[in-house]
């Protein structure tokens, strides 16, 4: 008998039987640290002890898509596995096949290779989690496997998105695509109807996380378009919950860089398959040439000494109130030719002065503010619009512009607001890496605030080096430049 033995529970989990030395092994294992646990309440009464367990030792089950890491396991400690013939079911489809079927479905653009090759793997292995970032064209790649999948006399299922501007733009690019969106496809969010025996519903996590449980049941495949973006315990009620999705297939253009997401993920969707990278895709003239030029904003030494006093909210609070620090933001996004997209974080603190700011200076320019209020009409709009201009600006909040937005009419983005988390900075960069008809070129802005003095750095510029750090990375090419802020 195997020392390890694998069946399945339902499309989401499977079951392990082993000795209960083995299965302590295998939870701790799969029991990671949450990132910033620390700062929980729940770590801080002592209700939580900060750790995530992917293996349950009360159930003894654990997520589907997380089969090869226990192989891993196994194969480590060698021990024996035995896996149930359900547990790992691949099928057929040659890359032959997939042409001739591609070929079928009169596509208005040519699929890439890399596109051909993660629509090949889908079908094949019916549960992925798709690395792709901005501009590799996700959701021709999910056009793909959808359409496979209807052919494959599947009955019903989910397109999970996070925001209510990218259900309307996934419509819209499987509308282009050819395919008949009227008969087949269902948007629903906040304002439009909960039920439908449409083949295909387009949906936000926040519609429908806290359905019930005989919602998510009657769907057999289940796709996540920004699978980075929705909310942990969301994203697992409903990908647990979708227990007869046999087809799983998340797409993501970045990971946060922690075990614990990534696992998370997999374990949800399947085994990451990496298609493209940024770089391949400017190399290969499917991406815009790309530059960074980091802003540096060196302040007053009276103000830097001050400085020493704050903490990170009090730092925030100078910095989107800084006048000289708006007016250069202002003096900046009007200097620019082409479009320009201002990202910013608080809403009523910075972003609507900033937008009143630059709307005060009577330009003949199109300036548009966006974010959570501005209803999804308004929204893909403001998109459209921007799409025809030549010289217009958007003010937009990171939430609602930063990930997915589709304008590849796009010249640059200024970081208005200092981040350090990876995923948002990508997703950012990833809105002016599109190329468009009048456009082959694009610049982001990263504005940083120094506040150094003595052996004191400031949180922001903290902030700022971890940015460079994810451009190294990335292989982005960036230049410094220093200016002074006056008193």
């Amino acid at each position: 008998m195997a020392d390890l033995i694998l069946k399945k529970l339902n499309e989401a989990y499977i079951r392990f039987e082993c000795e209960r030395n083995i299965a302590q092994e295998l939870s701790d294992y799969f029991t990671f640290y949450v990132p910033g646990y620390q700062f929980t309440p729940a770590y801080k009464s002592r209700i939580w002890d900060g750790k995530i367990r992917l293996a349950d030792l009360r159930t003894f089950n654990i997520y589907h898509g997380l089969v090869p890491y226990i192989q891993k396991f196994c194969e480590e400690r060698e021990y024996t596995l035995e896996l149930e013939k359900e547990v790992n079911i691949t099928t057929n489809f040659s890359v032959h096949e997939a042409n001739e079927f591609i070929t079928s479905l009169n596509l208005p653009l040519e699929v890439r290779d890399y596109q051909l090759d993660a629509f090949v793997k889908a079908i094949r292995n019916k549960r992925m989690l798709l690395l792709s970032p901005t501009a590799s064209g996700k959701s021709l790649i999910l056009y793909l496997i959808l359409s496979k999948i209807q052919e494959q006399n599947h009955s019903k299922g989910l397109l999970i998105v996070p925001t209510t501007s990218l259900v309307e733009q996934m419509y819209s690019d499987f509308k282009s695509y050819g395919y008949d969106v009227d008969t087949y496809c269902h948007r629903q969010y906040a304002g439009k109807d909960k039920h439908t025996d449409k083949f295909l519903t387009i949906t936000t996590w926040q519609s429908i996380y806290n359905r019930e449980k005989e919602y998510f049941e009657q769907f057999d495949y289940v796709l996540g378009d920004e699978a980075h973006q929705f909310k942990a315990k969301s994203l697992t009620t409903i990908l647990s919950g979708c227990v007869n999705a046999s087809m799983r297939v998340g797409c993501t253009g970045t990971l946060d860089g922690t075990q614990t997401h990534r696992l998370v993920l997999e374990g949800l969707f399947g085994a990451v398959h990496k298609a493209t990278t940024t770089k391949e895709l400017i190399e290969n003239k499917h991406a815009a040439d790309f530059k960074i030029k980091c802003i540096v904003l060196k302040y007053p030494d009276v103000v830097c000494k001050e400085s020493r006093n704050w903490d990170y909210n009090a730092e925030m609070d100078y910095i989107v109130a800084s006048r000289k620090r708006n007016d250069f933001i202002k003096n900046l996004t009007l200097s620019l030719e082409g479009n320009t997209l201002v990202l910013f974080q608080y809403v009523d603190k910075h972003g609507k002065f900033l937008y009143e700011h630059i709307k005060d200076s009577n330009i003949d320019r199109t300036i548009s503010f966006v974010y959570g209020g501005t209803d999804v009409e308004e929204r893909e709009n403001v998109r459209a619009v921007t799409e025809k201009e030549t010289n217009a600006i958007i003010v937009a909040s990171y939430g609602t512009f930063s990930t997915g937005i589709n304008i590849r009419n796009l010249h640059n983005v200024i970081f208005a607001s200092p981040s350090k988390s990876r995923i948002r900075n990508l997703q950012s960069i990833g809105r002016v890496l599109r190329l468009g008809d009048n456009k082959d070129q694009a610049v982001l802005y990263d504005i940083a605030d120094d506040f150094r003095t003595g052996k004191h750095t400031n949180y922001t510029l903290k902030h700022f080096v971890e940015r460079v750090k994810i451009y190294d990375e990335e292989k982005f090419e960036y230049k410094f430049y220093n200016v002074d802020i006056k008193s």
